[in-house]
C-alpha cells in the first residue's frame, strides 16, 4: 500500500515576537490562507492538516481551517512535538511534512521534491536545512511517522518538545538523517521570506502587493527576480535576528 503523505502546519495566535501573525492580512487574505493555497498546489501531498492549540484565541485558526475545507487538530500549546504526533495519528499519516505557518512563500515544487527524495531513500528525516544555504522561509522537513513516535518517546528536554524535529537532527545516532540537495537558484543567505517580526511582515506585504494577482499563487522565482532587481528591499528585514538552536 502506498504511504500516506500528510503536511502538518503548526499554527497558533500566541507568537511571542509577533502575536497573531499567522492571520495578518496579505492582499485581503490571511497569511495562513495563502500558505494553505500554496500547499494545495503540491502533487505529492495526500492531505493537509493544521495543528493548533486548545486555547480560545486559536478558535480563529479553526474557523480558517473549516472555511478552506482543511482538517485540523487542537493540542498542547507548548508540547508541539506531542501535538504533531497526535495530529499525524488522527489522520493515519505514514510520512509527515512539517511546515510552519509563518512561511507565506513556501515553494510547492520544493515540497514535492523533498518528499520524493525522502521516499526514494531510507532516511528517517530529510530537509534542505537553512544552514546549507536555502532561502529562509522555504524550509521543508519530511520524516516518517515512526521517527516522530521515536522522538516523542526519547525527547525529554523542553526545547525538544517545543521544536518538533530538533531532537531528530541533533541525535543522528538515533535517526538516519538526509540532506536534500538544494537547487542553486534557491540558495541565498540574504533573502529572508519567513515572518518572525514586524520587519519581516513589512517585506512580505510589499512583495504580495507587487506580485499577487488575486488568483494564482506567486511564483517563487518572480519573488527572487524582483529582489534581485531591487536589492534595497532586502534592507527592510536584514537586521532581524535568526533563531538558532
Amino acid at each position: 500500500m502506498e504511504s500516506k503523505v500528510v503536511c502538518i502546519i503548526q499554527a497558533r495566535m500566541g507568537s511571542t515576537r509577533l502575536p497573531k501573525k499567522v492571520l495578518m492580512p496579505l492582499c485581503n487574505k490571511p497569511m495562513l490562507e495563502h500558505l494553505v493555497n500554496r500547499l494545495k498546489c503540491c502533487e505529492k501531498l495526500d492531505e493537509i492538516v493544521i495543528a493548533t492549540t486548545t486555547l480560545e484565541q486559536d478558535d480563529k485558526i479553526v474557523e480558517l481551517a473549516e472555511k478552506n475545507n482543511i482538517k485540523y487538530y487542537r493540542g498542547s500549546e507548548n508540547d508541539v512535538l506531542k501535538r504533531y504526533l497526535e495530529s499525524a495519528y488522527k489522520v493515519n499519516a505514514d510520512i509527515v511534512v512539517r511546515i510552519t505557518a509563518d512561511c507565506p512563500f513556501i515553494h510547492p515544487k520544493l515540497v514535492d521534491d523533498v518528499i520524493e527524495y525522502f521516499k526514494s531513500n531510507s532516511y528517517d528525516y530529510v530537509s534542505p536545512k537553512s544552514e546549507y544555504g536555502l532561502i529562509r522561509g522555504l524550509d521543508t522537513e519530511v520524516f516518517s511517522y515512526e521517527a516522530l513516535k521515536k522522538a516523542d518517546k526519547l525527547a525529554k528536554k523542553e526545547i525538544f518538545r517545543e521544536h518538533v524535529t530538533l531532537y531528530m537532527y541533533r541525535n543522528p545516532e538515533n535517526f538516519k538523517i538526509g540532506v536534500f540537495p538544494i537547487p542553486i537558484e534557491l540558495k541565498n543567505y540574504n533573502i529572508r521570506l519567513c515572518v518572525d517580526q514586524e520587519e519581516d511582515f513589512a517585506l512580505i506585504n510589499i512583495l504580495y502587493n507587487r506580485l499577487y494577482n488575486g488568483k494564482d499563487i506567486i511564483n517563487i522565482y518572480d519573488v527572487i527576480s524582483l529582489l534581485e532587481r531591487e536589492p534595497r528591499l532586502l534592507n527592510i528585514n536584514k537586521d532581524v535576528q535568526q533563531k538558532s538552536f
